[in-house]
């Protein structure tokens, strides 16, 4: 029975709720993901707030977390744009955290494109 007892603790401490599965996004906003409510209320995130997602290769990306009602919780619908952001593809892996301290930008830089540049 001690090998039995094993098994279920290391399943239960590799329990990860910030690990989630990529899933196409139904709304075509660069800065928005859905959760579900109820994976929103395990992580302590409410509507609208700003969250880290961390994806393949060290990359990551700050967006804005909505709850959907018809979904699973180990998901997360994001946006072609931001997967692209992430280097991640449909039914991968990302990791998402609370992001609390997010400034405003207080400039932006605009630069061509070389196919726009002549000369």
């Amino acid at each position: 029975m001690a090998a039995a007892d094993d098994g279920a603790e290391i399943r239960a401490r590799k329990y990860r709720p910030n690990r989630l599965i990529v899933e196409d996004s139904l709304a075509d906003e660069n800065s928005v993901v859905s959760l579900s409510q109820e994976k929103m209320d395990e992580l302590d995130l409410f509507r609208g707030d700003s969250i880290l997602i961390k994806g393949k290769r060290h990359r990551d990306t700050v967006c804005v977390a909505l709850s959907e009602d018809e979904m699973s919780n180990e998901k997360i619908r994001m946006n072609k744009v931001v997967r692209q952001n992430l280097r991640v593809r449909i039914g991968d892996v990302v990791s998402i955290s609370a992001c609390p301290d997010v400034q405003y930008g207080k400039r932006i830089h605009v630069l061509p494109i070389d196919d726009t540049v002549e000369g």
